[in-house]
């Protein structure tokens, strides 16, 4: 029970202005909501359930330490993401399928690669299941890009975006340091290595809040669900 629901309440963070969230936002436009959550689903259903199965065959053949290294650093990471933000780059305009097999197709090749896809490897490793990731993430997606499509085409510009992004980044970024804290050595964490990562990851979030962590995207995909005005 705890995978699941720790799986499902990170994937709904990290979702949150993620560029599958903002994805299924564009196709709301231009689709009928229904069908864009059924290929959502379809989507994530089979990419998240590779995603998990590979963190558990990571757990069977790397040594533990490492891999549960590797899971903690991602989540720092994951962290700085979520300030950067995404954008879309014309993934809601590439495939000409039926609606439902064009959001499912574009759906599935945006998360390849992408934060929440990874994500569910770094859960799978760090709780060492495949079921209760693979559920709790695809029920987190669903739960993320219906908050994105109701909210965001009802709501507009109320969504408090900013706020948002900065709760999840910093959930994301103290569970990766309490991995590595828990994962490490103790006499690694030495006052100099403390203070030397600390400025690290300060000086990280300034560069990714400058690089993008000012420019609210789901605000911008919204006022595009306004003029588009009529759904197929």
């Amino acid at each position: 029970m705890a995978a699941f629901l720790a799986s499902l309440i990170f994937v709904v963070l990290a979702e949150m202005g993620d560029k599958t969230q903002l994805l299924a936002m564009a196709f709301a436009c231009r689709f009928r909501w229904q069908t864009v959550m059924w290929g959502v689903f379809a989507a994530t259903a089979a990419n998240h359930l590779m995603a998990a199965a590979l963190g558990n065959y990571l757990n069977a053949i790397v040594p533990m330490e490492y891999v549960k290294t590797a899971a903690a650093a991602s989540f720092i990471i994951f962290g700085l993401w979520t300030i950067r933000g995404d954008k879309l780059q014309g993934e809601d305009k590439k495939y000409k399928f039926s609606p439902f097999w064009t959001v499912t197709i574009a759906f599935f090749i945006a998360e390849m690669g992408d934060k929440t896809q990874l994500a569910t490897i770094a859960l799978a490793v760090e709780y060492n299941a495949i079921i209760p990731v693979w559920l709790g993430t695809t029920l987190g997606m669903l739960i993320s890009n219906a908050i994105g499509i109701i909210l965001g085409n009802v709501m507009g510009k109320r969504i408090p975006e900013n706020a948002i992004k900065w709760a999840a980044s910093l959930i994301f970024i103290g569970f990766g340091i309490y991995g590595l804290y828990d994962t490490l050595p103790g006499h690694i964490w030495s006052p100099v290595v403390v203070a030397a990562g600390a400025g690290l990851i300060g000086l990280s979030i300034y560069v990714m809040y400058r690089i993008g962590g000012k420019e609210p995207q789901l605000a911008n995909v919204c006022k595009r669900a306004e003029a588009l005005g009529k759904k197929t």
